[in-house]
């Protein structure tokens, strides 16, 4: 079996035997990385490859966004859920912007929202873990 099989099929795994807190943080990595991949893209020289991988990741990173925004309790979440809607918010216009002008520093401003979000994320998940112990 080549190593990408392998490679599917233990995301396959992770993804199924996660908890909701871990598939959150599973989706913040996902956007991360398909914002990486999409700044790396500026570096191609070839106009047409270039558009395209920046962006096929923005979109990526805008339906991971958006399934992170969906995934919030506005309901029972109070003002937090608020808050995180409109940021996600914030952030999906920023990757727009980024996508239509090809300009990689709104990108940059997300990644770094979203980092600091996804780390505050993963440290509340290893307390959690570490207290339930």
């Amino acid at each position: 079996m080549p190593i990408a099989q392998f490679a599917r099929n233990y995301q396959q795994a992770a993804i199924k035997t996660a908890t909701p807190g871990q598939l959150i943080l599973m989706l913040m990595d996902g956007a991360l990385g398909a914002m990486a991949t999409a700044r790396a893209g500026f570096q191609i020289e070839a106009f047409a490859p270039r558009m395209e991988k920046i962006n096929n990741q923005l979109i990526k990173a805008q339906a991971i966004l958006r399934e992170l925004k969906a995934s919030l309790d506005l309901r029972g979440g109070g003002e937090f859920a608020a808050r995180m809607w409109s940021l996600y918010d914030f952030m999906l216009d920023r990757l727009s912007a980024a996508n239509i002008n090809k300009d990689p520093e709104p990108i940059a401003i997300v990644e770094k929202l979203l980092s600091e979000i996804r780390d505050a994320w993963a440290t509340m998940l290893e307390k959690s873990v570490t207290e339930a112990a």
